[in-house]
């Protein structure tokens, strides 16, 4: 099971740098006392994507061997991991993309294996501070924003984790974190279900909403796994956004009163106009940042300065171009409702939506009827296609079944005037149809920009 590809990482955030730097004059990494008794025998690492070859580098920074299994032909050691497997190792490390109940896991605890998560296993060697930072939405980009900002404050700061930049991959790199180094460590509810010793000076737990219902047996379960990450931070280190809140109070878990931050529904703040974060979904990821800062004690004149140098990542509701006065967005990072649902708030009026992918459970039809009054037209891909269709002719949204992204786009096209906003807001995950949801919005950027040499679009 490969995880998907990630996105690069921003530049200002990129401190792990390739071996190069460090030349050969690099310090040997020392694993810590708890693994040194199962580094006996080689390390079984499950999942040959990013995580899997994170952990291959960073064992072999001490001298170790790690076998990567994977269900992939050709990724890794073997394809399959059996009792007889398991007998020869004493510690597996998974990627996120292995929920706690698979095979492979059950198989080896049977065997008496200590199975660690990547980002567990990390943090072991970490001995620097950490900064953790979940969410439904907006994880990624104030992961990024908080790395910019310290770095720009002088900071030995790096964006890690879910991210895209695997912990264990910059403990390879850097082989010697100091106590000063701080790792901003966007962390999923994948990773969180399973952590056991990775612990956080500080968590920004952005909002909740409805996702990876496909992974969690339902909305209470998602929000569980994402609390295991609380549990394992400071006293008086909780930063929560006001629906995560909400959502704490309905499952009757206990969050410290100094950790509510307000941030929906926030006024206008001067200071923000002209940066990324003068608006909602955006402004949610600042307030966040800022009660962090502030309860750090550093000069809010330093955040401010950081907010207007910091741009967005790819992928995330991004003007790309204009033809015959119709705009184009890219909004493919948006795997989930509340992601579309923000989006769609953004827009004066309804716009010609692109969306489907492949489900990650929710309610679908309560979803379609949220967001009817902001479309024009849907244009409707991928596997969830046909539910989709489904859910629009209930609430009567004009719509359109396509057998692809480019058919997606030529429809669109013909069908928009001028002022109309054409969005990809897919809403769903990218794998059945691309490689990750950067490859689907590279490849949407791609059909967009030839719109204006490639015949078929005249």
């Amino acid at each position: 099971m490969s995880a998907p590809a990630p996105s690069a990482l921003p530049a200002e955030s990129r401190r792990a740098a390739p071996d190069s730097t460090y030349g050969d004059a690099r310090p040997p990494v020392t694993p810590p006392d708890l693994l040194v008794p199962l580094l006996s025998r080689p390390v079984a690492i499950f999942g040959g994507g990013v995580s899997g070859r994170a952990v291959r580098s960073l064992l072999g920074a001490f001298g170790a061997h790690g076998e990567i299994f994977d269900e992939k032909p050709g990724v890794g050691t073997a394809r399959s991991f059996t009792a007889d497997t398991a007998a020869a190792h004493a510690l597996v490390v998974f990627s996120p993309g292995f929920a706690p109940e698979h095979a492979w896991l059950r198989t080896a605890h049977a065997a008496g294996c200590t199975c660690l998560g990547e980002l567990d296993f990390a943090s072991l060697f970490w001995r620097g501070r950490v900064i953790a930072v979940t969410g439904t939405n907006g994880k990624t980009t104030l992961a990024e924003f908080l790395a910019h900002a310290l770095i720009a404050a002088g900071e030995d700061a790096y964006a890690v984790g879910n991210i895209g930049f695997p912990f264990s991959r910059l403990i390879a790199f850097k082989r010697d974190p100091d106590e000063g180094a701080i790792a901003v460590c966007e962390v999923s509810s994948f990773q969180a279900e399973t952590l056991q010793h990775f612990r956080a000076d500080a968590t920004l737990w952005t909002n909740f909403a409805e996702d990876h219902l496909e992974r969690h047996p339902g909305l209470e379960a998602y929000f569980a796994a994402k609390w295991n990450l609380v549990a394992r931070t400071a006293a008086g280190g909780i930063f929560v956004g006001t629906s995560v809140q909400r959502f704490a109070h309905q499952f009757g878990r206990a969050l410290p009163p100094a950790g509510g931050v307000s941030s929906e529904d926030a006024p206008p703040d001067p200071q923000l106009e002209g940066t990324v974060f003068a608006q909602y979904p955006q402004r949610e990821n600042f307030l966040l940042a800022e009660a962090w800062w502030r309860h750090e004690g550093r000069p809010a004149a330093g955040l401010y300065a950081a907010a207007r140098s910091f741009r967005l990542g790819q992928h995330r509701l991004t003007r790309i171009g204009d033809f015959r006065g119709i705009s184009f967005w890219n909004d493919s990072k948006a795997t989930n409702f509340h992601a579309v649902e923000a989006a769609l708030a953004a827009f004066p009026g309804p716009v010609h939506l692109i969306a489907g992918g492949r489900s990650k459970g929710g309610d679908l039809g309560a979803f379609i009827r949220r967001i009817a009054p902001k479309i024009r037209h849907a244009w409707l891909i991928g596997e969830t296609r046909a539910p989709l269709a489904a859910a629009c002719a209930t609430h009567r949204i004009p719509h359109t079944v396509c057998g692809s992204l480019e058919e997606a786009v030529r429809g669109a096209y013909a069908a928009a005037g001028p002022g109309d906003h054409i969005v990809l807001s897919p809403a769903f995950a990218s794998f059945d149809m691309f490689r990750s949801y950067a490859d689907r919005g590279d490849q949407f950027e791609k059909l967009v920009n030839n719109l204006g040499t490639t015949s078929t679009f005249q």
